[in-house]
């Protein structure tokens, strides 16, 4: 099918955002601190955090939307199972390697990539069943993940790991002084896919009557967020409380879970997503477009370029390449070195604005060359 440009401008605004996370992961000079820590964070940095929550779900619910209108296409369902696998391989190798630019590989990450790549296989198999019955499997694996939260994973290594995989995060050591983090495991993020590739019909309606609807989906997505984490029942496995002042208790209460996303998450960041969809039914950002259509070449170059900004950047303010650690989780940033947080957003904005002509010449090379099949893939 032809591409529709409002999922391109939401995807390409994500996406962007996106790389404010990893300059600040990177570059931030107090980047070990946790921005949403309430006892240590400002207002800022909080919030130069949480913005990027939107991210990771946005990803995965796009992505069930594509899959949808693939399909819908005509497409061939074992495309998913191959896509997915390949998505699985680039997060351990480079994926991987552009997060930490460890030679020896002694941290694999499970991460947003490779979630989004179990995904697909599952889709594989699970597009032949009813649109109803999917649209039941998301809504409960959403509704009912944060339950589980209350079950202890089992303390047999191989069955924690399949519990962890499937339910919460989770580390495992293996062979040779390796480590296998889980930080996406893969049902509570198949929920959002699925609840994507539910709404995936949605784009066979006229424009401005799925406008309306992701408006209203929004509105009502935002209001039960508000509601449900005021009551503090149900939906985070983390209460909000009354901080020192208006700012810490606000920021309280947007403090939700990522790892494993919990309904409050998915709720708020969902129901953002929907506005924007909405608003970009009407926006034609040229900026935006020319991201949205590269997702995975912008991932994974962006990647590279932000940490070769950040050996730069520490080479520049004296610190000598021995001192340099690449060891699992040091990204290779010394103690001491990085900058600021206003410094961060200027990296920011020159990074992204440098990845510009590279994703249109790809993005131009892409839809010239259809005959290529392997560019599908990237």
């Amino acid at each position: 099918m032809k591409r529709i440009p409002s999922i391109d401008v939401a995807r390409g605004l994500v996406m962007v955002i996106m790389a404010l996370d990893h300059v600040r992961d990177l570059l931030h000079i107090h980047a070990a601190q946790s921005p949403t820590d309430l006892a240590t964070t400002t207002g800022v940095l909080f919030f130069t955090r949480w913005v990027t929550h939107l991210c990771a779900p946005s990803f995965v619910f796009l992505a069930g939307i594509s899959a949808w209108l693939y399909l819908h296409g005509g497409g061939d369902r074992r495309f998913l199972l191959r896509r997915g696998l390949i998505l699985i391989i680039l997060e351990f190798t480079v994926v991987n390697f552009a997060l930490f630019f460890d030679i020896h590989f002694r941290l694999f990450m499970f991460e947003v990539i490779a979630a989004i790549g179990a995904g697909m296989i599952l889709l594989s198999f699970l597009s032949r069943l009813p649109s109803k019955t999917i649209l039941v499997i998301a809504g409960v694996l959403m509704l009912g993940h944060d339950a589980i939260g209350f079950v202890p994973m089992p303390a047999n290594k191989i069955v924690g790991f399949f519990g962890s995989l499937l339910f919460g995060p989770g580390a495992f050591p293996l062979p040779a002084g390796r480590l296998l983090v889980i930080a996406y495991p893969i049902l509570p993020w198949l929920g959002i896919m699925l609840a994507g590739f539910s709404a995936g019909r949605v784009f066979l309606w006229p424009t401005r009557k799925r406008r309306r609807l992701f408006m209203r989906l929004g509105v009502a997505a935002l209001a039960g967020f508000v509601l449900l984490r005021w009551s503090n029942w149900y939906g985070d496995p983390v209460h909000w409380a009354a901080g020192k002042n208006s700012v810490y208790t606000f920021l309280s209460f947007m403090n939700v879970t990522k790892y494993p996303p919990s309904l409050l998450f998915t709720l708020v960041t969902l129901g953002i997503l929907m506005l924007v969809l909405a608003i970009a039914e009407n926006a034609r950002s040229s900026l935006l477009l020319v991201y949205g259509r590269v997702p995975l070449f912008y991932f994974i170059i962006h990647l590279y370029l932000i940490h070769a900004l950040m050996v730069g950047i520490v080479l520049l303010q004296g610190y000598p390449f021995s001192q340099l650690d690449f060891s699992p989780l040091k990204f290779g940033r010394p103690p001491g070195a990085g900058i600021s947080l206003g410094g961060v957003y200027l990296v920011w904005i020159a990074a992204v604005l440098a990845l510009y002509p590279l994703c249109r010449w790809y993005g131009g090379y892409k839809a010239g060359h259809k005959e290529k099949q392997w560019l599908r893939y990237l």
